[in-house]
């Protein structure tokens, strides 16, 4: 691994660079400010060491908005540096915030200090049972307010966790949602997947840890959601996984189309005809067009800068209720997913259950 590390120092060598304002001028732009040149390096972490500065811990228990099972806070055993890697492993809140004391869990209170949600229940919390608290603590590292860019080729090479209905994702999200909330001013995801080493659909594909999927997530308002022209899949062969090695995750991000690849391979390029996104997603013509006077209405919402987003998030509705095996979770979800836990929670006690991180860098196109 190259030993350099995103800093002040980094920041400042980029943006003199980028003042020698080269001759073929990139149309990327970032947060750092500065000119680039196609193929200039914009960010890089090698995660050499923990670059708080950079890294903002989210601190919610909101689900993602997913019914996903997690509190994200800020503990260090939940996300460090370990050999070079950036590491992200959940943990179970029984056992890191109570020391086995399951009374706290099934009727306690809690309370999350510096959450980053609204107040309400997304920051506090009483569990009483069987509406229990949430049963997983992870991370969820964030560059809002750090770090943003507009167009480039985001690299990252990372291991994806295994263990059993685990949810991975390397993605970005819009630093100001310029268009309106989600899903006006978009989505990138650049890598998403599942922890379970056997999880299959009706038609007996791996969609657990075999399978890594990209996606834009774009609308015009909630309830419009034009994914599926947007969305690629990629699966390794059987028994080797996206958890047993490390990959490359690629983005290309441009004026005018976005490019998904993972180990160099194309798995989804996304074109949007000229009249953008919203023709792409084939949205009806009595809803308001949000993007119809965008600086770029070809790429909008993707035309504004986003940042960058690590997190492991425990079940939630990534996981299809056809799969097999379907997930252990209804109607009280945390309290079956805790009741579950003696089938499947061995599967979290590998060193191998976390996401590890290898390097992030991009580059201006």
């Amino acid at each position: 691994m190259a030993n350099v590390l995103l800093s002040s120092l980094l920041f400042i060598g980029i943006a003199s660079q980028a003042l020698a304002a080269p001759n073929n001028v990139s149309v990327s732009t970032s947060s750092f400010g500065g000119i680039y040149a196609p193929g200039d390096l914009i960010f890089q972490d090698e995660f050499d060491s923990f670059n708080f500065g950079l890294w903002i811990h989210e601190v919610n228990m909101n689900g993602g908005y997913n019914n996903e099972h997690q509190i994200y806070d800020k503990l260090g055993s939940n996300a460090y540096i370990k050999n070079g890697y950036m590491t992200i492993r959940p943990s179970w809140t029984v056992d890191t915030l109570y020391r086995g004391n399951y009374e706290e869990l099934y009727n306690g209170y809690i309370k999350l200090e510096g959450c980053t949600d609204p107040p309400g229940n997304a920051c506090e919390r009483q569990g009483r049972y069987p509406n229990i608290l949430p049963p997983v603590i992870s991370s969820r590292l964030r560059t809002l307010g750090t770090f943003s860019f507009t167009y480039g080729r985001v690299e990252v090479r990372a291991r994806l966790p295994s263990g059993d209905w685990m949810w991975p994702a390397i993605w970005m999200l819009p630093e100001h949602s310029a268009y309106g909330q989600w899903p006006k001013s978009g989505e990138i995801d650049i890598m998403e997947s599942r922890g379970n080493q056997q999880l299959y659909n009706p038609a007996g594909v791996n969609i657990g840890s075999e399978q890594t999927a990209s996606t834009l997530h774009f609308g015009p308002a909630e309830g419009y959601n034009g994914f599926w022209q947007a969305h690629g899949e990629k699966n390794t062969a059987p028994g080797q996984g996206y958890d047993r090695a490390f990959h490359i995750y690629e983005v290309e991000w441009t004026p005018s189309y976005i490019r998904f690849r993972v180990d160099g391979a194309q798995i989804k390029s996304v074109d949007p005809p000229a009249g953008g996104f919203f023709e792409l997603g084939q949205f009806p013509g009595n809803v308001p067009n949000p993007w119809a006077n965008a600086p770029n209405p070809r790429m909008a919402p993707f035309d504004q800068p986003f940042h960058l987003i690590l997190n492991v998030a425990a079940a939630g509705d990534y996981f299809p209720r056809d799969s097999n095996p379907s997930p252990p979770w209804g109607a009280n979800a945390f309290l079956d997913f805790m009741n579950a836990r003696a089938n499947f929670g061995g599967t979290w006690n590998s060193e191998e259950a976390a996401m590890e991180v290898d390097y992030i860098r991009i580059y201006a196109v």
